[in-house]
């Protein structure tokens, strides 16, 4: 499906096309393609009833929302009525089906979305790389020997294939950003607490936030703005205003810095080190297309990080301690160990982690007083192969699955909203570079987003990647 949700919703809106016959085309798609292992479950019969319905209303002229017939997806962590929210695990499969949809799912239906099914994942999403030991790889769309990323693989991966146009993910350490990166295309993570999380099979409630994935920023903003909304179900969730996204392009006085600097002054930087040439390059284009002048040093980003693994590690091991005690043997062996060791952690040493946390954001929030943006790469490479174990970085053999949340767990650590934009050089896979900016301002992302879509830097690209014989 090579058109983006907004031209879906035009056809279907002008009657150009059905939405029947735009759902449809769809579920014939993802059942030719099952190679791609994104889906873990389809619902082809409620996606053709809902297009049907919402055919009806078209006809009879009532008004329908600004994604009519768009078909989306969703990571398999969010409550869809009637089916087992799975998150990735083989224990939840014992549980009993969704009673209601989570939030974001009622509110992406309302606006006229048609939900075609759910998406593969990390298990109860501890991971970045979505090789799920329940069901399988989901493989990179542009190389189908490497890795999607995670732990919203499947989502990332099924836009980037051109199986739906949108998806829903979430992110506690990088889970949205990074399989963006990898996959080639749009993922966001709003501020922390302006999107419901209801309905979201949580990992780390004071990391988790959720977002969308599409091909274009025009999708992007689509999403965001329906999503938004205060909720009573999630106390996190603010009662702010909804913003409704700029895609003016309109830069005038947007001061934006690299927090990164490849000078000798700046060799410490945490966010100068480990990236490939690749990663550099992209970052470079990003920079050079606006303007940056001037770098900026996020302090201590190299302990944010540890901190954030801390944090993430105890309360995902508290999260699920009934299940680690009765059902062990049952976890996906590559999350076992890591929830058995957050189940062991100090209780003190999550407690420093989180009065670091407020002193981090603190510091970042200066940085915000000089600038109102800040570009960063969102991956330090580009997706390592399958069976591949550890990567190089910054002159270090490292395992792969925790270092590539290299760039992005310092900044979901302080709850930053965060689009990662996707670079294709030429010869090369994808990458991502994050667009950073200061507490519910998401609007200067979108702003940044739109000059770079505009002049070509960034794109997503559609997949034509086949299985090797």
């Amino acid at each position: 499906m090579s058109l983006t949700a907004a031209q879906i919703a035009h056809q279907v809106k002008t009657g150009e096309r059905s939405a029947t016959s735009i759902v449809e085309a769809a579920l014939t798609h993802i059942s030719s393609r099952e190679d791609h292992n994104c889906f873990t479950t389809l619902l082809k019969a409620s996606a053709l009833a809902n297009a049907a319905t919402l055919d009806r209303k078209l006809a009879a002229g009532e008004t329908v929302g600004p994604l009519a017939g768009v078909p989306f997806a969703v990571k398999n962590l969010f409550d869809i009525a009637g089916t087992v929210t799975l998150a990735g695990s083989k224990i939840n499969q014992s549980q009993p089906p969704a009673t209601q949809d989570a939030t974001a799912v009622a509110r992406l239906k309302a606006a006229g979305a048609i939900l075609v099914g759910a998406l593969n994942m990390d298990e109860y999403a501890y991971g970045f790389v979505t090789i799920n030991h329940h069901y399988g790889v989901t493989p990179n769309p542009h190389d189908p020997t490497r890795i999607s990323g995670g732990s919203s693989g499947g989502s990332a991966a099924a836009v980037a294939a051109g199986l739906v146009p949108l998806t829903l993910g979430s992110d506690t350490n990088g889970s949205i950003r990074v399989p963006a990166s990898l996959c080639g295309v749009y993922g966001f993570k709003p501020t922390y607490g302006r999107l419901s999380r209801a309905g979201a099979y949580l990992f780390s409630s004071s990391l988790d936030h959720i977002g969308p994935f599409a091909r274009s920023v025009e999708d992007i903003a689509l999403a965001f703005e329906v999503l938004q909304g205060s909720d009573p179900l999630d106390p996190i969730c603010t009662d702010r205003p909804p913003v409704t996204p700029d895609l003016s392009g309109d830069m005038t006085g947007i001061r934006v810095a690299m927090a990164t600097g490849r000078s000798k002054t700046l060799a410490t930087d945490h966010f100068a080190r480990g990236m490939t040439p690749t990663v550099a390059q992209a970052l470079d284009k990003v920079s050079s297309a606006l303007q940056v002048t001037q770098t900026v040093t996020l302090p201590e980003s190299a302990r944010a990080r540890a901190a954030a693994y801390l944090i993430t590690a105890s309360e995902g091991s508290q999260l699920h301690l009934p299940r680690l005690q009765t059902r062990l043997q049952d976890f996906d062996p590559a999350t076992r160990d890591r929830f058995v060791a957050g189940a062991m952690m100090p209780n003190s040493w999550y407690l420093q982690a989180q009065r670091f946390r407020r002193w981090y954001r603190d510091q970042v929030c200066e940085i915000f007083k000089t600038v109102d943006m800040i570009i960063a790469p969102t991956t330090p490479c580009s997706a390592p192969f399958i069976e591949q174990t550890t990567m190089e970085l910054d002159g270090q053999t490292v395992p792969i699955r925790p270092h590539l949340g290299y760039y992005t767990q310092p900044l979901s650590f302080i709850g930053l909203p965060v689009l990662s934009v996707p670079i294709f050089l030429p010869g090369e896979l994808p990458v991502g570079i994050q667009l950073i900016a200061r507490p519910y301002d998401e609007n200067t992302i979108f702003k940044a987003a739109v000059v770079l879509e505009a002049q070509g830097i960034t794109e997503a690209k559609p997949a034509h990647a086949q299985r090797q014989p």
